[in-house]
């Protein structure tokens, strides 16, 4: 029996030690997709998720034609389409005027794109005090907002934002010592893209793009807000509303991600923005596809990535603080092996090899979780948090944005607090997503060069290719070693 030990817990160092070893000939093996002429060809593009840009686009365009109605319907005159005839048996009769409320999305507008803008602008400088302020301010930002909502006589939101509060404690609590790493990577992106002021002008653009369409959503949200329907009609109306500017931003957002990738993609295999094998004009090679082959899986994926992802980050980092309780620990790993099996679907590599390869999404979000774990990458991937960094400063600039508005209101129509201070959140949420996406698009593209062909990131940052491999080293081993443990436990 020992020596079956012995040999097993000898072949798992040999096993890791193997892993390592054959990183090299995996990722020169994936490697030949970079030497094969493919990137950014236009013989080998298609139009991929054909289906999903149509449902978009319909969506759009219907959503845009009752956003319309919605706003006209209050606007300087009450009932002006005569739509409250077709309102429900609960019935307000309210006075309100889209007028009184639109502008106070106007503020949710600005106050979020001058956020996202400000974050741009300090990106090269302070970006990594930005990034721990997010972190640390976050779960306090909330904890206020929580204590404000009970002041109001909003239980229900004050319960809502104390427990997010506690959620995001518990998990910055759980991958505390995740951070600088996380940070370095961070740093290294953030350094990509201030070398490439293309990108800058790129996420600059597509936050004016979103203010237009905010103007219009704004305009029907602010009709509805203004509408005879009780409250349970308009919070209804509301969140279908929410959810289509959801998919809409995500949408803009990848775009972005797609774009972004393929050009910080070219400038790694490449060896730098001024090397003389880059192709011409590769920004405006990637925007092209972007907007039009890939566009559908963009559309395909946006639908799904974002909650599968944040749900994995947040599942992670429960299951690495539950302990000895062995029901829980189970009925969470239950959701662990779920996720990760959604994962290997819809991940935010996904839009990498959309924007190099013009692949369909799915094809896409496989082959990237493929190349991760035959080349152990993925244990590099999995330890790192940089998205949920991100994420909380998206989410902590949708909450100062959503507050502008809601005190603005307050001050007005106390009685709309709630319905226009979450919405103006989710606007200033999706406004400074897109400055966010900026880096977590160079982010993306540092792992799937480093997959590919670890020389490529020796060849940008020596020192920075040395931090990663060392880490990636100490993560195989950590895997490793908790195999054994799982292994010579007694049943």
């Amino acid at each position: 029996m020992s020596d079956s030990n012995i040999s097993s817990s000898s072949s798992s160092s040999s096993s890791d030690s193997a892993s390592i070893a054959t990183v090299d000939q995996n990722v020169r093996r994936n490697g030949r997709m970079i030497d094969d002429g493919d990137t950014f060809s236009p013989k080998v593009r298609r139009w991929r998720d054909v289906f999903w840009l149509a449902i978009f686009m319909l969506h759009l365009i219907a959503l845009g034609f009752v956003l319309v109605l919605l706003g006209l319907n209050r606007f300087k005159k009450s009932d002006r389409l005569n739509i409250d005839r077709y309102t429900n048996r609960v019935w307000e009769h309210n006075n309100g005027l889209t007028e009184n409320y639109w502008p106070n999305y106007a503020v949710a507008g600005g106050v979020g794109a001058a956020l996202g803008w400000i974050w741009l602008f300090l990106l090269g400088s302070h970006s990594n005090l930005m990034m721990k302020v997010s972190v640390h301010i976050l779960t306090t930002y909330l904890a206020v907002i929580s204590v404000l909502c009970f002041w109001c006589k909003q239980f229900f939101w004050g319960v809502a934002f104390a427990t997010g509060a506690a959620l995001q404690f518990l998990y910055v609590i759980s991958v505390v010592d995740r951070l600088p790493f996380t940070m370095l990577v961070l740093q290294k992106a953030v350094k990509m893209v201030w070398s490439l002021p293309e990108v800058m002008r790129v996420a600059y653009a597509f936050m004016a793009v979103m203010l237009l369409w905010m103007g219009i959503w704004s305009f029907g949200a602010a009709g509805v807000v203004a509408s005879s329907r009780g409250d349970l009609g308009r919070w209804w109306l509301l969140v279908v509303l929410s959810v289509s500017l959801f998919w809409t931003g995500a949408v803009l957002c990848n775009t972005v991600h797609v774009i972004v990738s393929g050009l910080v993609f070219l400038v790694l295999i490449h060896g730098g923005r001024n090397a003389s094998p880059m192709p011409p004009n590769p920004l405006m090679k990637s925007l092209r596809y972007a907007v039009t082959t890939s566009f559908g899986s963009i559309c395909y994926g946006s639908l799904f990535t974002a909650a599968i992802r944040t749900l994995r980050w947040k599942i992670r980092g429960f299951r690495s603080k539950i302990g000895n309780n062995e029901c829980l620990f189970c009925c969470v790993d239950f959701l662990f092996q779920l996720v990760e099996t959604l994962v290997r679907f819809f991940n935010k590599y996904a839009y990498v090899q959309i924007a190099v390869y013009g692949k369909g999404f799915n094809r896409a979000a496989r082959d990237a979780w493929e190349l991760f774990q035959s080349t152990g990458v993925e244990a590099l991937v999995a330890y790192d948090c940089s998205g949920a960094v991100l994420l909380m400063g998206t989410v902590l600039g949708g909450l100062i944005t959503g507050t502008c508005a809601g005190v603005w209101t307050w001050m007005t129509w106390s009685d709309r607090v709630i319905m226009v201070g979450s919405t103006a959140m989710l606007m200033g949420m999706v406004l400074v997503g897109l400055a966010m996406v900026v880096v977590e698009s160079a982010v993306t593209s540092i792992y799937i060069c480093y997959a590919e062909d670890p020389l490529l990131i020796q060849k940008w940052d020596p020192q920075f290719f040395n931090q990663m491999s060392e880490k990636l080293h100490r993560r195989l081993q950590h895997r490793s070693a908790l195999a054994r443990e799982i292994l010579t436990q007694p049943a």
